[in-house]
């Protein structure tokens, strides 16, 4: 007779749902592939009386954790719930009770992940997050083991599908952002209060992960330079298109002499580069080896399939570790000293939007700060905007972090000029 494995899952909303879901529509390739018969036996819910989508066959309802917690027959926890408290206390629960955990929950890793990985090690318990970053792309494991023999350069994403659905109707409709965040709330893409998507904090914490996994580096998110969507005018985006580049939400984790650097921000890309064409709510994560070169993995960022896709992935590696004996395994066990890239280090092409009084002598001014700073103008725009001032866009050559700062801090001083966006353009 074939073993069971019982799983307990903590959350019965949307990726709750698709893991049932998936585990019971492909139930035979899933015990051909482990040897065990994989089967929820209980799941952790608000409302016992909520009306729900899929029945309740197979599975209990309840409201008390300790149901799952205490329950020796249950042997992997699925942590669906969202939040950081109570997620984090039931996953460690569960790890110190020597269960395995399955969680799809971003915030939680990306600011706990070192103590969570600590106690699975020290209890012998899986702990895999495969789905906590871009949904439905198995990009994590495609790191860890896929590229395993690689040395990543630099990792680009983007990550959150909210703010990549704004910009494409910004783009493709010339709409404002006001206009789109409304719609995309309509919609559901984005909460009430959209703070952590777009001023980039759901990507900053999504880059933490990554940046962990592809070069064994623990960043603290206050570590993380971002900077959201709220800014970006229809002009910048006009520009951008005049210049035949497409403005992206982009996540970026590069590694330099041993240190890295890693920022979320809008990003120029060029009409041509793979990104540029990933549009609505899809991710993306563009993936630089040196032996590799570049490959990137395209799909579906969130969703209650896609994104459950990836938690019963998950849940098949613990079966699979289960009956091989080797559980307690880092999801990731590459670690290496974490340094900071210095700004003096970060080099990259700026775009610039400008907005200054419309009278002789302004712009030179403008130029020479910057010519003292080191920074070259690749290109230059200028239109007015009113009677008296005039909007100036600037592509700047490659130029390093700290030059460029020390520039724009000197423009910050001048009364009759001021910085409206600054964003980073990628080349090739």
């Amino acid at each position: 007779m074939e073993a069971k494995l019982e799983v307990g899952i903590f959350g019965f909303g949307t990726v709750g749902s698709g893991v049932i879901h998936i585990l019971e529509e492909h139930a035979e390739k899933i015990s051909q592939m482990t040897g065990y018969q994989v089967s929820v036996k209980t799941v952790l819910v608000r409302d016992l009386e909520k009306n729900r989508r899929y029945e309740t066959k197979g599975f209990s309802l309840t409201t008390e954790p300790a149901a799952i917690l205490n329950d020796p027959d249950i042997s992997v926890v699925v942590e669906v719930m969202g939040s950081i408290e109570p997620a984090r206390e039931y996953v460690l629960q569960a790890l110190k009770a020597g269960k395995h955990v399955v969680t799809a929950n971003k915030d939680l890793i990306a600011l706990h992940g070192d103590e969570l990985i600590a106690v699975a090690q020290a209890n012998k318990c899986d702990l895999f997050y495969e789905a906590s970053v871009a949904g439905g792309i198995p990009i994590l494991r495609t790191i860890v083991n896929g590229l395993a023999a690689d040395k990543m350069q630099k990792v680009m994403g983007i990550v959150n599908g909210t703010t990549n659905f704004m910009l494409t109707k910004m783009k493709t409709e010339k709409r404002s952002y006001e206009s789109v965040l409304k719609e995309a709330q309509d919609l559901g893409f984005a909460e009430s209060d959209p703070t952590n998507d777009v001023d980039g904090i759901d990507a900053a914490r999504k880059m933490v992960i990554l940046t962990r996994l592809a070069f064994g580096m623990n960043v603290d998110l206050a570590d993380v330079d971002t900077v959201g969507i709220r800014g970006i005018a229809p002009r910048d985006m006009e520009v951008a298109e005049q210049l035949k580049y497409v403005i992206k939400l982009v996540g970026t984790a590069e590694e330099r002499n041993g240190s890295v650097a890693v920022s979320v921000g809008p990003v120029l890309l060029p009409k041509y580069h793979p990104m540029a064409g990933v549009n609505n709510e899809n991710n993306a994560v563009f993936v630089t080896g040196a032996a590799a070169g570049e490959t990137m993995y395209y799909g579906p960022g969130a969703g209650e399939l896609p994104t459950a896709t990836s938690v019963v992935s998950d849940i098949i590696m613990v079966a699979k570790n289960s009956k091989l004996g080797i559980n307690g395994n880092a999801f990731n066990s590459y670690k290496h000293d974490t340094k900071q890239t210095s700004s003096d280090e970060i080099f990259s092409k700026y775009y610039l939007r400008i907005v200054m009084d419309d009278k002789t002598g302004t712009f030179l001014k403008l130029t020479q700060i910057f010519a003292e700073a080191g920074v070259g103008f690749d290109k230059i725009l200028q239109e007015p905007l009113d009677e008296f001032t005039a909007t100036v866009v600037v592509v700047t050559h490659v130029t390093s972090k700290a030059q460029l700062e020390q520039a724009i801090e000197k423009v910050q001083l001048e009364p009759q000029m001021q910085v409206e966006a600054k964003y980073k353009v990628v080349e090739g």
